[in-house]
């Protein structure tokens, strides 16, 4: 029991202290963050993961025309906005699947939009905001923070299972069930948040791009509509309501262009 325990306290102390020394600062939102990769690492995880889950998709769209859109609207965000700044290399893909409403962005700037999500927009401002979004994970580095979070709750995870058996008490191994749970809420409540930041940069790198931020408001209508159908998007499983998100991409507009939007941004 005590040896356990002393192996269990152990490992959590290594595991905190590995997440809060790990720290990068992030030039473009100038906040500090704790990370457990460069960005380097980053890139190339993503184009590691970028071809399987190009798969789970359908693969690449073959309607050309729609990928250099894709490909024009995306490089006008990365070239035009402060994601330049940054060392990532940008790709923006169409995705075949014609029925998932989805977009996703994966570590180093591999971007995802798929044609059911594609089909719907309705302007090429409502194509900005979803991909300046995107990009905007990419910038503030989320799928880094979720790494070095994930790595967080599997070492608690590990030193609360430790603690918690008993090889003489079979019911004990729930407890590793509890501890799991709690580390997926944990990560869940900062997904959810990454959204939103993401909509706060994504307004404005699009308006930088020269793209109307309101138009990521007409986006989120859009969602909306979708959800009312009987098999919600996909897009909900990772993002937040669309009816929340409004309010706060409006909150965004008005911090970001206080004596109201510029005439000549495109919609």
């Amino acid at each position: 029991m005590k040896t356990r325990w002393i192996i269990a306290i152990l490992l959590a102390l290594g595991s905190l202290i590995g997440y809060f020394t790990s720290t990068s600062y992030n030039e473009v939102t100038g906040e500090k963050q704790h990370v457990a990769v460069t960005p380097q690492q980053e890139i190339a995880l993503g184009l590691q993961a970028a071809p399987q889950m190009a798969r789970e998709y359908g693969g690449l769209s073959s309607d050309t025309a729609a990928q250099r859109e894709v490909q024009r609207v995306g490089g006008s965000i990365a070239r035009g906005s402060a994601a330049a700044k940054t060392p990532y290399r940008y790709e923006y893909h169409l995705l075949h699947d014609p029925q998932t409403i989805n977009a996703f962005a994966l570590p180093g700037g591999q971007i995802f939009i798929t044609a059911g999500l594609l089909k719907r927009l309705k302007s090429e401002g409502q194509l900005a905001g979803v991909l300046g979004h995107e990009t905007a994970h990419v910038v503030a580095r989320h799928s880094a923070e979720q790494i070095a979070k994930q790595q967080l709750t599997q070492g608690l995870t590990g030193a609360a299972v430790i603690a918690a058996y008993d090889p003489n008490n079979p019911s004990s191994r729930h407890s590793a069930q509890v501890a799991a749970l709690i580390g997926n809420l944990v990560n869940m409540k900062f997904g959810r948040d990454d959204e939103l930041e993401a909509d706060r940069y994504g307004v404005r790198f699009m308006a930088e791009a020269g793209y109307d931020p309101r138009s990521m408001i007409g986006l989120m209508k859009i969602l909306q509509a979708a959800a009312q159908g009987r098999n919600p998007p996909e897009f909900f499983s990772t993002h937040p309501n669309p009816e929340n998100r409004i309010a706060k991409i409006q909150q965004a507009i008005q911090a970001e262009f206080p004596n109201g939007v510029p005439p000549n941004l495109k919609e």
